[in-house]
């Protein structure tokens, strides 16, 4: 019976802490690890609609500014320019923002489960040239007088476009790309230092944007790695918080069945001691008359004391659920400790006999009362004579020793000659 219960316990343990964290990271790693095998920019699907989200924000957000800057530069290119000329380029930029702005809206508006980002990046990388190349008819439409107000605006533009982008490296290239083949183009009409030293400045600092949008870019990943680890560790502990709340409900199940199942239990075992208890009380007592052996009274008085004892152990087994429930109560009243202890030893004698070991009692008679609970100072005694008879080989010695400490209290000590390493128990 113990090696099935035994057998039973180690079934129903669970995986330890280490052992469930350990594979929570494994299930973690590999669903981190199929969703970069499957996206199409080597992060997780959840990075990659996060990073298109913030550039629909940035570029929704930016509609107004971008759109008061071209009207701006188309108002001061009318210098230089004809105004129908001025007015139909800032009436291409205005169309161009408009549509990115829609689109912008549209994607924000969009359920991210239903959100195709492949598409939608190709979609934001079409709408970065459009508004690039309405940015780059600056050089074509400008005077020969304003080309250094035309590539001052380009890195304007090259700067503002590749900041919006920079959560989308692909958009915030194709951006650049327009940019820099506008200002190149000026190349084409004048070799002169003076224009050769300004476009190689604009074309530099395109390349000095592109790599701060790289860096943007990183620093933007690198915060949502962070979010998402922190999201992740924040689910562990309501997952955790979960499993332990269930833990305790259970816990608290099994024991209320465990207090029910005793509670029962010991009312079934009171029934029968109750008879026993009665029987034998009537036979130590010769009610019907003196046994034809005198050993008979003896035999009657070891069944009732023993009888009285097992009575006892149900009263405590029920007292261990109120001790549980904090609801035990001492009956404490004034005791003789020796005359305790002798009860109990008369109770265990038989079992010491049956074994052949001897029992050797010294009790110190001047020993005053005690202001304790009889019925757990008797279970005290009874559990250290037990286990010295329990443990004590045949034909060994105990011997019980009462008397007064050396503080002016009272001690129980129970002595055996089984092993070394419990040879000696006391209470005080």
């Amino acid at each position: 019976m113990p090696d099935l219960t035994v057998e039973m316990i180690q079934r129903g343990r669970g995986p330890s802490s280490q052992e469930v964290a350990r594979r929570r990271a494994v299930a973690r790693d590999m669903r981190s690890a199929r969703e970069r095998l499957t996206s199409t920019s080597g992060l997780e699907r959840a990075f990659d609609y996060e990073l298109i989200r913030i550039y629909a924000q940035y570029r929704d957000g930016a509609f107004i500014p971008m759109a008061l800057l071209g009207l701006a530069v188309a108002g001061i290119a009318a210098i230089w320019v004809p105004l129908p000329i001025a007015a139909a380029w800032a009436t291409c930029l205005l169309v161009a923002s408009a549509l990115s702005k829609l689109l912008t809206r549209r994607f924000l508006r969009q359920p991210s489960a239903d959100a195709s980002v492949r598409g939608w990046r190709r979609t934001f990388m079409a709408a970065e040239v459009l508004q690039s190349i309405v940015w780059g008819l600056m050089i074509p439409i400008g005077a020969a007088d304003a080309r250094t107000f035309v590539l001052f605006g380009l890195v304007i533009v090259a700067a503002v476009a590749t900041m919006l982008a920079a959560t989308l490296p692909a958009a915030a290239l194709a951006a650049l790309l327009p940019l820099m083949a506008a200002a190149l183009s000026l190349l084409l009409v004048s070799h002169d230092l003076d224009t050769l030293m300004l476009v190689s400045m604009v074309v530099g600092g395109q390349f000095f944007f592109m790599g701060l949008a790289r860096r943007v870019y990183a620093s933007t990943v690198e915060a949502l790695q962070s979010q998402a680890e922190k999201d992740a560790i924040f689910g562990e502990l309501e997952q955790a918080k979960a499993n332990s709340d269930e833990a305790r409900r259970r816990a608290e199940e099994a024991n209320l069945a465990k207090s029910r199942f005793l509670a029962t239990m010991s009312h079934e075992l009171r029934t029968p001691l109750n008879a026993i208890l009665g029987f034998s009380e009537v036979m130590k007592n010769e009610v019907f008359g003196a046994h034809v052996a005198p050993s008979y009274k003896e035999y009657a008085a070891d069944i009732h004391d023993s009888g009285l004892h097992l009575l006892n152990l149900i009263n405590e087994i029920l007292d261990l659920s109120r001790i549980e429930a904090g609801r035990y109560e001492l009956n404490e009243e004034a005791i003789q400790l020796g005359y305790a202890v002798d009860e109990c030893r008369h109770m265990i004698a038989l079992r010491a006999r049956s074994k052949s070991q001897t029992l050797h009692a010294f009790v110190d008679d001047s020993l005053p009362r005690l202001w304790a609970d009889e019925r757990a100072l008797r279970q005290i005694a009874l559990n250290l004579l037990s286990n010295a008879v329990k443990f004590t080989p045949p034909g060994g010695e105990i011997t019980i020793k009462v008397g007064w400490t050396s503080s002016g209290g009272q001690y129980l000590s129970v002595k055996d000659s089984g092993p070394a390493s419990r040879r000696t128990n006391s209470a005080r």
